[in-house]
């Protein structure tokens, strides 16, 4: 028998298994390549945006800037805006963005121990 939980227990939104939930809007949030490695790379650091581009080589301009926008609205990363000509705009983690880069610290050990494993499985299925 499923039932629905109260907001006492496990509340709805926070139900990754339903479609409607906001833990499932925050996972997509957050599980994208470019969420995940600007995280990584903000680390225990502030950087500028130019700085952050230059650490997550690849990424456009549109792209840091919508998932900065992201996670800064989830609460993972702080903005500060200081008033000179031009501006400069400094990013940091915020407590909750910290925590979360443990787990993306230990995808990313994951991914170093596992890509030799993961390149001879491509390249077995790709024969």
């Amino acid at each position: 028998m499923v039932t629905k939980h109260e907001r006492g227990g496990l509340p709805e939104d926070a139900d990754l298994r339903r479609a409607d939930s906001l833990a499932r809007e925050i996972f997509s949030d957050v599980a994208n390549k470019w969420a995940l490695l600007i995280i990584e790379a903000l680390g225990e650091r502030t950087l500028r945006f130019s700085e952050l581009r230059k650490e997550v080589e690849g990424v456009s301009h549109k792209m840091l800037t919508q998932n900065l926008r992201t996670l800064e609205r989830d609460g993972l990363v702080d903005r500060k805006v200081y008033p000179t000509v031009p501006p400069r705009v400094e990013y940091t983690l915020t407590e909750p963005g910290r925590a979360l880069r443990g787990t993306v610290g230990a995808m990313c050990d994951w991914t170093q121990q596992y890509l030799g494993h993961i390149e001879d499985a491509r390249s077995r299925f790709d024969a």
